[in-house]
């Protein structure tokens, strides 16, 4: 059997159509698959490799991690400088507010998490969501994402939950005294980059201060500088409860975190003990890794040149195919008329060395999010393949 062949016996499927690429190795921006062809990352691998793949600073520090030790005990028993270093790291970069940081495995973990915590912070069970919000797939998180379409199927999920439309006043209603949290991304990432009203984002943040509630923050994909701050939550003048993380956090090893003020993460250590555990999470490889391209990220001053990188994209790609462009930093979506037309696109940009995809709840809607070290250059030469992409495959 060939490699695709075995891919598809042996490895557990998501689709029935994946991309199939057989990639062999990755630097910078690019991807190379078995033949050695080079792919530019539209993806970055959702917003994983924010500072690009394969960075030395990164790979010196896993390596050296490595050599070290890597799985100890289970979470929290141990002091280990790797997750000590990193959370210091990631508060001193936060308000006050958000000091102590919960590492997990994965954005979708995070989110069961900060579940249980606003759950055991205020005693309370109901949850307010959105439609087209995406917060992970286990059992809890899919209860909360915003789309009957997956989440029927695997019923009975949490009770409780109650989803309103994105930026809608009845959510801001629903709010009271039952409520235990709200929580929401600060720029929808799968109904195709949708940036949260500011005045909405505040008032939901009065009523739960009103009303004893917490609200938690999805920056999953949205965090480190893909919007042109190092957190979204900056340009709505918002600080969350809870704040979650993944993605970037782990500068391409498996690592989420959900982060709270220590006063109410500390309920989780009490009636019960080990209130929340994971063996896994934290990692000592994976929070070295993420300390190092976080490193990068600010030293290297990346998120400076986000929003004139964002203008390039809105100069360039301006093809009459296309019917709407959102954007929010590095991040945008190209709207067309269905997702047959987009899925055309799609793949003649693959075969033109592009690689990208559409969004869960937007398949109409075409991805660009490369990673932030793209020069003006490099990201110029992208928007000239998008647009020869979509005439070569549209006419």
């Amino acid at each position: 059997m060939n490699q695709r062949q075995l891919f598809l016996q042996h490895v557990a499927q998501t689709s029935s159509s994946p991309i199939g690429l057989e990639i062999t190795s990755a630097k910078g921006i690019h991807q190379y698959d078995a033949n050695g062809k080079a792919y530019v990352d539209l993806i970055s691998g959702f917003s994983v490799a924010n500072i690009g793949h394969s960075n030395p600073k990164v790979i010196e520090a896993v390596q050296k991690q490595a050599a070290k030790y890597m799985h100890l005990i289970v979470y929290g028993e141990f002091i280990q400088t790797p997750q000590v270093a990193y959370a210091k790291l990631l508060t001193d970069h936060l308000p006050s507010t958000l000091n102590s940081v919960y590492f997990t495995n994965s954005g979708a973990e995070a989110t069961e998490g900060a579940m249980k915590l606003a759950k055991r912070v205020t005693g309370r069970s109901k949850i307010i969501a959105f439609n087209n919000s995406y917060h992970g797939s286990t059992q809890g998180a899919l209860s909360v994402m915003g789309s009957e379409y997956w989440r029927n199927a695997f019923r009975p999920l949490l009770p409780d939950i109650y989803h309103f439309d994105y930026g809608s006043e009845e959510a801001i209603e629903a709010i009271d005294s039952s409520t235990c949290c709200v929580i929401l991304e600060t720029v929808q990432a799968e109904s195709g980059v949708t940036k949260s009203p500011k005045e909405w984002l505040q008032a939901i943040r009065k009523e739960c201060d009103e009303h004893c509630a917490l609200i938690i923050f999805d920056e999953i994909q949205a965090g480190f500088g893909r919007t042109g701050t190092l957190w979204a939550f900056e340009q709505f003048d918002v600080v969350p409860d809870i704040l979650l993380l993944g993605k970037a956090l782990g500068g391409g090893m498996p690592l989420g975190a959900f982060i709270a003020d220590i006063k109410l993460m500390s309920t989780l250590s009490y009636d019960p003990v080990l209130g929340h555990i994971t063996t896994f999470g934290g990692h000592p490889v994976s929070c070295v890794a993420g300390k190092a391209a976080f490193e990068v990220l600010l030293e290297e001053g990346l998120i400076e040149e986000v929003r004139s990188k964002e203008q390039i994209i809105l100069k360039y790609i301006n093809h009459s195919k296309i019917l709407e462009i959102k954007s929010c930093g590095l991040w945008a979506s190209l709207r067309f008329d269905s997702f047959e037309t987009n899925k055309k696109v799609i793949d003649r940009c693959i075969e033109k060395g592009l690689i990208t995809d559409w969004f869960l709840f937007a398949p109409e809607c075409l991805r660009v999010a490369p990673p932030l070290i793209i020069t003006n250059e490099e990201l110029a030469k992208v928007c000239e393949l998008i647009n020869e992409a979509i005439e070569e495959a549209l006419s």
